[in-house]
C-alpha cells in the first residue's frame, strides 16, 4: 500500500517549507505531484525519496543544477558512474578549497582577537576590516 501525504505533511517531516516543495515541483526537481480533485498535492513514497535525495545532496553542498543531474544520473545508475564520480570529484575539490579558505579566516580572526586583546587603543579587528585588501 502506498502511502500518500499533503504538503503540509511532508514539509513537517522532511523540516522543507511548503514554498521549498511548490518551487522544486516548478523547476522540475520533483516531477508534478499527484493532485486530488480539490487541487490538494497528495506525495507518495517515491515523492518523499526523491526529496530525501534532494536534501542530503544539498547537506553536500551539491547546488541544484547539480542535483538535477544527479537525479538524472540517479535513474541509471550503473552507466553514470563515471559522471557521479567527476561530478563528486569536483565537488570533493571545491570542498577542499573552501577547508583552506576557512583554515586561513580562522587564522586571521584569532589573531584579530589576540590583537584587539592586547591593545590598548583603537581596535584592529575593525581596522583591519576597513582595510582594503
Amino acid at each position: 500500500m502506498t502511502t500518500e501525504r499533503t504538503i503540509g505533511e511532508v514539509a513537517r517531516l522532511l523540516t522543507m517549507s511548503v514554498d521549498t516543495l511548490r518551487y522544486y515541483e516548478k523547476i522540475g526537481l520533483l516531477p508534478k505531484v499527484s493532485r486530488a480533485e480539490s487541487g490538494i498535492r497528495h506525495y507518495r513514497d517515491k515523492d518523499i525519496s526523491r526529496l530525501k535525495f534532494i536534501k542530503r545532496a544539498q547537506q553536500m553542498n551539491f547546488t541544484l543544477a547539480e542535483i538535477s543531474d544527479l537525479l538524472k544520473m540517479r535513474e541509471d545508475p550503473q552507466h553514470a558512474r563515471a559522471e557521479v564520480r567527476q561530478l563528486t570529484t569536483n565537488k570533493l575539490k571545491e570542498v577542499e578549497v573552501r577547508l583552506t579558505e576557512l583554515d586561513s579566516l580562522r587564522r586571521e580572526l584569532a589573531l584579530l582577537v589576540n590583537l584587539c586583546t592586547a591593545s590598548e587603543e583603537g581596535c584592529p579587528i575593525i581596522d583591519r576590516i576597513e582595510e582594503d585588501e
